[in-house]
């Protein structure tokens, strides 16, 4: 920092801001540099260091290495594991995502490759009312109340009407924007990082996509469409991946279409990591959902979307009947899908869902025959394979349990 009375330049480790160092009259001699956050600090001072120093070593971490500049000056990649590695192991939570009334982006002008800010805001300023009431549903059935939430929006004006409207519900939100002292900044992050603090949400259109930890954030409402920007829907949705004592997972409520927009490029960060360096993922133009994509993606009676190879909502219980999607116009008829049932799942992924049964039946005292009766409740047969060693279970075992548990409760009351 520049004039702190701590500054001692003979050192052997300096730890600065690229701001700082570009304001230095001379700077400390250096062998390495490590650069956190890279695709935000890819600055002309940055630049210069790489172009003028061809012999330094220079390592850059990023969850997101898709800016053009990390492409054109850096030489490799090296991704030592996946966020589901990471879920895993417990270093990350999982996302339960709910796809909530979206933003209409229809006939938005586009600016530089995303909408055009000023009628994105205009757009999303028409269902504020919707984001809160979706906010309001989703938080009480879910957690049964309210717990630390960030909310990214379109804008300042958009973030003021989402203050207002959040208000008027008896929920305390605080906006955040570039128009802000830094030190009232400060003053709320400060606030909002308290265990018992009074700010159940705070909003923000940019301030807090990157860099920003508050590990105990357990919900996170997208309400800023992203028209190609793949690597700020990774950050917007990584601020609530951090795992704290007691947090089992975390709810994004998606009135962006963002999730959707996104899915095929976030499922392959999610499973595979970073395998090339390229800045196509941000620079690639991203298909629409048709109305019945969407439709089709999300649970008709929740809205959660849909797990992965599932019939049943792991939040409400709710089975739905697979049937041969067919659509018809006059003089032409599209099958979009008519796929046997019965191909629907691998042998290993039976087989490895049928150990996490196990492994949850032993971990709760259960009889083991529960899991050969939820096996079928899953697939419609028994199992036919050897009996597997009992597994810990993972989340979507875990959600297909408490699905059943809910479905009998709800066939009980009725």
């Amino acid at each position: 920092m520049a004039g702190h009375w701590r500054h001692r330049m003979h050192v052997n480790v300096q730890v600065a801001s690229a701001q700082t160092l570009e304001r230095m009259e001379s700077w400390p001699a250096f062998d390495v540099v490590f650069i956190d956050e890279l695709h935000a600090c890819m600055r002309k001072s940055v630049i210069n260091i790489i172009k003028t120093r061809p012999n330094l070593r220079i390592i850059g971490a990023t969850a997101t290495p898709f800016h053009p500049a990390i492409v054109e000056h850096f030489s490799s990649v090296t991704s030592v594991t996946s966020m589901r590695e990471l879920v895993a192991s417990g270093s990350l939570v999982p996302f339960r995502v709910f796809v909530a009334k979206e933003i209409d982006t229809t006939g938005v002008k586009v600016l530089a490759g995303e909408w055009q800010k000023g009628e994105l805001e205009k757009r999303g300023q028409q269902i504020v009312g919707d984001i809160v009431t979706d906010y309001m549903r989703i938080s009480n059935e879910v957690f049964g109340g309210y717990r630390k939430t960030i909310c990214f929006s379109c804008g300042v004006a958009h973030g003021a009407d989402l203050v207002n409207r959040f208000a008027e519900q008896g929920i305390n939100a605080v906006q955040l924007s570039y128009k802000d002292e830094d030190e009232y900044k400060v003053d709320v992050l400060a606030d909002f990082a308290k265990p018992d603090t009074d700010i159940q949400v705070l909003v923000s259109a940019q301030l807090l996509t990157r860099g920003y930890d508050q590990p105990d954030v357990e919900y996170v409402i997208l309400a800023s469409p992203l028209k190609k920007s793949f690597s700020s829907h990774v950050q917007m949705v990584g601020r609530g991946a951090r795992p704290h004592e007691g947090k089992q997972f975390c709810v994004i409520q998606d009135n962006s279409g963002n999730w959707m927009r996104f899915q095929d490029s976030w499922d392959s960060l999610y499973s595979n990591g970073v395998k090339e360096l390229t800045s196509a993922e941000d620079k690639k133009p991203r298909k629409e959902p048709t109305e019945q994509e969407k439709k089709a993606a999300k649970c008709p009676s929740c809205g959660q979307l849909w797990p992965g190879q599932s019939d049943t909502c792991s939040h409400c219980g709710f089975v739905r009947v697979r049937k041969s999607s067919v659509i018809e116009v006059p003089g032409e008829m599209f099958e979009l899908s008519s796929k046997p049932k019965k191909d629907a799942y691998s042998m290993e992924y039976k087989s490895a869902f049928y150990a996490q049964l196990l492994g949850y039946a032993e971990s709760k005292g259960q009889n083991l025959g529960s899991a050969y009766h939820r096996y079928k409740e899953k697939f419609g047969v028994y199992p036919s394979m050897a009996k597997p060693d009992p597994q810990a279970p993972t989340f979507e075992v875990i959600q297909f349990i408490r699905s059943r548990n809910i479905a009998y409760a709800k066939k009980r009351s009725a």
